[in-house]
């Protein structure tokens, strides 16, 4: 479904991604981990169109997508929520859906924009319970399932979630994974990045770890769960202990 390809991207003089290469396929959720600043954000905001490569090439079921604008990409596919959700704080919850669903809005009837909703509702019902409150008054996981139910309210073929589990209690944290491991079941195939390891590996499919704007690693996430340079930078075991369990 997307296939990356050399992709090198500099903010100025500062090269924030050197040749990294990665394949999504549909109907699978894959996962980026890495460090504060190791390019991962970068990476998706170049898929999305937000920032140009400098060089190589980026695919989206076999059309070259690269340096399209942001609105293009959308309507081929592509959603993006982005680190820090960035909802609109002054509209209500529900407002906020339906703004997601503009790349759509014109070609669908009225039944299919509430059918839209009512999926996202079945998955973070809260959302249902507060569409008529402004976004800005939601608690932190609230405001998070809203960023991603505004993503899926654009209905993409493959959506792009950039640390969603960032600043949230471990049970709101578990609720929005599982939520997110069930978006292929219904069509869409998930990009996620993740600083947490762990909980990141336990939903996905595949992985990739970034350093420096490099892949380092790729595999299965059982490959990488079960590899003793994954386990003592990124799960908190030593390479030691791990070798010896």
């Amino acid at each position: 479904m997307l296939e990356v390809e050399n992709l090198s991207v500099a903010y100025g003089a500062i090269q924030a991604l050197r040749g990294v290469s990665l394949r999504v396929s549909a109907g699978s959720v894959v996962t980026l981990i890495g460090a504060n600043g190791a390019g991962k954000t970068t990476l998706l905001r170049a898929i999305s169109g937000l920032l140009p490569p400098a060089q190589g090439r980026i695919a989206f079921d076999g059309r070259d997508i690269t340096g399209r604008a942001a609105e293009e990409i959308v309507r081929l596919g592509i959603s993006h929520a982005p680190e820090g959700r960035q909802n609109f704080s002054a509209l209500t919850v529900r407002d906020n859906l339906l703004v997601g669903a503009y790349p759509v809005y014109r070609r669908s009837r009225r039944s299919a924009l509430l059918a839209d909703l009512e999926r996202v509702f079945s998955l973070f019902p809260v959302l249902r319970q507060r569409q008529g409150q402004l976004a800005g008054t939601l608690s932190g996981g609230e405001q998070q399932m809203l960023a991603i139910g505004r993503v899926l309210m654009a209905r993409p073929r493959l959506a792009l979630l950039d640390e969603p589990s960032m600043g949230l209690a471990p049970l709101v944290v578990r609720e929005i994974l599982k939520q997110i491991r069930r978006l292929p079941d219904s069509g869409t195939t998930v990009l996620l990045v993740e600083q947490n390891a762990r909980s990141a590996l336990a939903i996905a499919d595949r992985g990739y770890v970034i350093e420096t704007g490099h892949v380092v690693l790729e595999g299965s996430a059982e490959e990488l769960r079960r590899d003793p340079r994954v386990q003592a930078a990124y799960l908190g075991r030593s390479t030691k202990a791990a070798g010896t369990r």
